[in-house]
């Protein structure tokens, strides 16, 4: 078993599941990895022991030419760029991914191998417990309604506030304190959900299957840790 503790995955959606005791089990499904094992941190160079993870694979270059002014050989979209392609070139010649993250490693099990790939099943099992990060679902710029649940104000035509969030406190400052309950963008956060466990294992098709919800909408990226 290896000794990375998560991997990388995409949210597929929300479904149920029944149990043998005809129970109804609300769970995600998550197409999770096979990532790529991109490089290796060490004590001795980094200060810790972890493995750099790749997820989604990018286009091949199809134009090495050089920018110029008025000229369309450019890199296309998707394709990796010089750079990011000479860091996997660097650490075992990997194909360059789309997602990179750092996984710790655990006490037991073997040293995963530079340029491996590790699936579903390498990690997770049935009835282990994890926690999920992934982005929220943006909202744009909402107001205090929305945003932070305020009640609001009467609806009937005597009322001149509504939906607004009325006062703003003491103006002798001349500006808004930290952390005050205004309007403001909403959601495309980083959230950690914790309490998660996994029901199943799909091993031929890389999906985890966890009890409840994860953050983000479908299609997004999340990362998957054993708690």
């Amino acid at each position: 078993m290896p000794t990375v503790n998560g991997l990388l995955g995409r949210k597929v959606g929300m479904t149920q599941i029944f149990t043998p005791e005809g129970k109804v089990v609300p769970v995600t499904v998550i197409e999770c990895g096979p990532c790529s094992i991109v490089q290796r941190k060490t004590t001795e160079k980094d200060g810790y022991e972890a493995v750099q993870l790749g997820y989604m694979e990018k286009k091949a270059a199809r134009k090495e030419t050089k920018i110029k002014r008025g000229s369309t050989g450019h890199r296309g979209k998707g394709e990796a760029s010089k750079p990011v392609r000479g860091h996997f070139e660097k650490n075992g010649g990997a194909t360059p991914t789309r997602v990179l993250a750092e996984f710790r490693l655990t006490a037991d099990g073997d040293e995963p191998a530079s340029g491996a790939s590790l699936v579903v099943s390498d990690v997770f099992a049935a009835g282990d417990a994890v926690q999920v990060q992934g982005k929220s679902k943006g909202r744009g710029f909402t107001g205090v309604i929305k945003r932070h649940n305020f009640r609001g104000q009467g609806a009937s035509h005597g009322s001149k506030i509504h939906r607004k969030p009325a006062s703003n406190g003491a103006t002798d400052p001349a500006r808004t304190f930290p952390g005050a309950r205004r309007p403001g963008r909403f959601g495309n956060e980083n959230i950690t959900q914790l309490g998660l466990s996994v029901v199943e294992v799909d091993a031929e098709r890389n999906l985890l299957i966890v009890k409840g919800a994860v953050p983000g909408a479908p299609g997004g990226v999340v990362r998957i840790t054993k708690a």
